[in-house]
């Protein structure tokens, strides 16, 4: 089991645009302000000069908006597709999205997050699969 420590919301940076409503009411239900420890473990990656989350915004929103201002972490050692976090990172930081507070406004219905969100992600990774796709064919040899 990876080593869970606390961390302050404001060190950590988003990676993603928005927070689903349904999915924030869920989370709600669940939560207990009293009990911090009742978050669950959220986890994070190390890209590039930023601490990323790689899972958890709405529990990271939910403790945000109970006024937690630090949650449980821990350090995510699968290999996930990093190229596509640092998009969705790099699209965070031009909507001036640095820390979870900075999604306050970007709660949306469940229909909207799957075009707004989902939609998008989709495209990129499709995107992505082509970049790869392209550059696996057309590799120059050596």
């Amino acid at each position: 089991m990876a080593k869970i420590f606390r961390m302050s919301l404001k060190d950590i940076q988003p990676s993603q645009l928005y927070i689903s409503f349904k999915k924030l009411c869920e989370v709600m239900k669940r939560f207990n302000p009293s009990d911090p420890g009742s978050i669950e473990p959220i986890p994070i990656k190390k890209l590039g000069d930023d601490i990323i989350f790689v899972d958890g915004h709405t529990r990271a929103f939910a403790a945000f908006l109970c006024g937690i201002s630090e949650v449980p972490v821990y350090w995510e050692d699968e290999e996930l597709d990093w190229e596509a976090y640092e998009i969705c990172v790099e699209w965070c930081k031009k909507e001036g999205i640095r820390e979870i507070s900075d999604l306050k406004n970007r709660v949306v219905p469940q229909r909207d997050y799957e075009i707004l969100w989902y939609k998008r992600c989709e495209d990129m990774q499709r995107d992505l699969e082509k970049k790869r796709l392209w550059a696996t064919r057309f590799k120059p040899a050596d």
